[in-house]
This record gives C-alpha cells, structure tokens and sequence, in this order.
C-alpha cells in the first residue's frame, strides 16, 4: 500500500508496477484548468488519476486501460478512496475509444510504455511494450479526445523525443513545453516531460531538472514532486 497525498492510498493488485518517479514526476507537471475533465490513456491501476484527484479537488478523471487484472485494480483503489464521482475507469483498448469521447476532454494524461514490441521484448511485461500503445496510437487518441486547446501530457524516454513530436505534428498536438530529467547533477537526461496542446501555435519551451545533486542529496524540485516542502 502506497501512501499519496490528501490521504490518497494507493493498492497495487499481483504483479503491478509500484509507484514510481515518471508517475509522480508527470503528475506534478500537468497544469489543469478549474473543473477539467481528464482523460488517462494507459491508466493500469489508476495511479495517475489518484495523484490528480489530491492535486486538484475540481478535476474529474477518466481512466481507459486495456490490462483487466490492472482495470480491477483501479476500480478497487476507487472504492477505497471514495472517489466514486470524480474517478472512473474503463476497461478498453485506446486504439478504439468510445464516440462519446470526441474532443470532450480538457486535458490528456499518459504514462505510456516505453519500449517497442515484437518478438524480442515477448518477455517484457505488456505495461512496459508499445504493442498496444505506440506513440501513433497513443497521439490519435489525444487529439481525438481533446477539445480544441486541451493539452495532452506525456512522460517518456529521452531518445524517443523526435519520434513523440513528429507524432503530434501528424495529429494536429503542438509541442508547447519540454521538461529534461537527470536523475543526479551532471548525469544524462533520463526522462522527459512533454506538453502538447491542440491547434497550438508553434513555440516550444525548455527546462531541466535533476532530482538529486552531486552528493546524492534530493534537489528542491524532487521535494516538490514528493510533497516534501516542509519537511
């Protein structure tokens, strides 16, 4: 059982992912308007939508994961929050999204697989394989579910940065802001965050952070991502 903000808790059903930095990291980075209505694409067991649920009491997500055993675990992680009415998640393939969802959504949110599929990475667990979710999938769905404006944010690896924004080109999500990740001071970039909105005007923004300095220390930016600021 993981302990989140507002008194959130997070359960991991067998065999799920624990809580993890990009999670948390893509949770701090999204700028949500008053009252949105978001849309998680790959939500496994509803980890995004719990931390977006502390971090603004307006927003309503939905969830939308293909994995049954990580859709259970979401409904479970519902009921015990109580968030019935803002929290929802739906068991489907996001290649196939509900005509109801047509540019509905105010913001996009997804923590995506990150690594290609095919017969080599057969043993690499679904949640972790683009085979269901590559980044042309993953952007089709964003731009088909965003109203016009609505932004789509991302977290991913650093080496397929070209390939993420030629994907929003393709479907119409301009890239707005970049955020490089190192995990310690001097290091390599190894994560990115990426806004994008829809019907942007171009005009990309860059910054970076590490989330511990050169003696191993955690940075005021990883403080800010765990809620450590009066610690």
């Amino acid at each position: 059982m993981e302990q989140l903000p507002k008194g959130y808790t997070l359960h991991l059903p067998e065999g799920a992912f624990p809580l993890s930095t990009d999670s948390m990291l893509l949770a701090h980075a999204v700028r949500l308007p008053r009252g949105a209505r978001v849309l998680d694409l790959g939500s496994g067991c509803g980890t995004l939508g719990l931390l977006l649920c502390a971090k603004d009491e307006s927003c309503t997500v939905t969830g939308l994961e293909i994995s049954e055993t990580a859709h259970a675990g979401a409904l479970e992680n519902i009921r015990r929050n109580c968030l019935d009415s803002r929290l929802s998640s739906i068991c489907r393939d996001l290649r196939s999204l509900p005509a109801e969802f047509a540019n509905r959504f105010h913001c996009c949110v997804s923590n995506p697989p990150y690594f290609s599929g095919g017969p080599a990475s057969a043993a690499t667990p679904i949640a972790r394989r683009d085979d269901c979710c590559s980044p042309g999938d993953l952007f089709r769905a964003a731009s088909g579910a965003l109203r016009y404006g609505g932004d789509f944010f991302l977290v991913h690896k650093p080496e397929r940065l070209a390939q993420l924004i030629g994907c929003g080109a393709a479907n119409q999500l301009e890239a707005k802001n970049l955020t490089l990740v190192r995990h310690k001071e001097g290091g390599p970039i190894t994560l990115i965050l990426l806004q994008f909105r829809k019907g942007g005007k171009p005009g990309l923004q860059i910054q970076e952070h590490c989330l511990f300095d050169s003696r191993g220390v955690p940075t005021s930016y990883y403080r800010e991502v765990y809620h450590m600021q009066g610690e």
